[in-house]
């Protein structure tokens, strides 16, 4: 396995692509309302990323992926194509942005609760963006990936929730996906080690049911096979000297 340690200079263009990432999803906010199309959040993105951002959605016609960003409602895990398809109070969607800007990737999601939820939709919601930054917490001097791991499974088991094991996280940079896969389960200690100047994702995935999921036939949307709700939340990190830079940090949690 191949990690990429990026230089200073990499890691410079990774802040500022990681900047844009989080301020794409502090734009949409207030549109991800009752009403509204998934196509038509799409749209907004993509105008935002391409003319005031000066950047590229990288999603756009990634291995055919027909749309710039990615939203997830409900059921779908992850990967779900934007569509006519309008937000009703209660959904919970996932926003999947990745920016392009200088040759480097800023790749970041996060869950939206549409008008009322319930409150089991809102504990997953909650639960999985706790299990993401308790894995973040475990990026230190001598940590080993599958420590990330082991801490966001523990954490989504003792709430009863199930961790999804087909989509992982991911190495990061010039490329969208780079060595290492960042599991979201697994034992401490195992696993590359974790050096400075790595960049990588962590994007863990719970379902409120089993953890088995199935592709859709447009080949990208994965949905739980029991039809469980599902969420997601990612930000890209760089690990330091002596711990971590969330590099997709927003306002909202800084």
């Amino acid at each position: 396995m191949s990690i990429v340690i990026k230089t200073a200079d990499e890691i410079a263009k990774m802040r500022i692509a990681g900047k844009l990432a989080a301020e794409v999803l502090e734009m949409i906010a207030p549109y991800v309302q009752v009403g509204i199309s998934t196509d038509e959040l799409d749209t907004i993105c993509h105008d935002y990323i391409v003319n005031i951002q000066q950047a590229i959605p990288a999603p756009l016609n990634y291995r055919g992926f027909p749309k710039s960003i990615c939203t997830s409602i409900n059921h779908q895990i992850c990967h779900g194509i934007p569509s006519e398809k309008k937000l009703k109070s209660g959904d919970i969607v996932n926003v999947d942005i990745t920016v392009i800007k200088d040759g480097y990737h800023g790749d970041t999601s996060k869950m939206f609760c549409v008008g009322n939820v319930s409150t089991h939709a809102q504990r997953l919601v909650d639960v999985t963006r706790e299990a993401l930054f308790l894995g973040i917490e475990e990026i230190k001097p001598g940590a080993h990936f599958g420590d990330i791991g082991h801490a966001i499974q523990k954490f989504a088991e003792s709430n009863r929730y199930s961790v999804v094991q087909e989509f992982c996280g991911h190495g990061i940079g010039k490329k969208f996906h780079e060595e290492p896969h960042v599991m979201h389960f697994g034992k401490p200690g195992e696993g590359a080690r974790i050096e400075p100047g790595m960049i990588f994702t962590i994007e863990p995935m719970l379902n409120l049911g089993k953890r088995h999921m199935k592709i859709l036939n447009d080949g990208w949307t994965a949905v739980t096979k029991d039809r469980s709700l599902s969420a997601q939340w990612e930000h890209t990190i760089l690990a330091t000297e002596n711990g971590y830079e969330i590099l997709t940090l927003r306002s909202e949690e800084q």
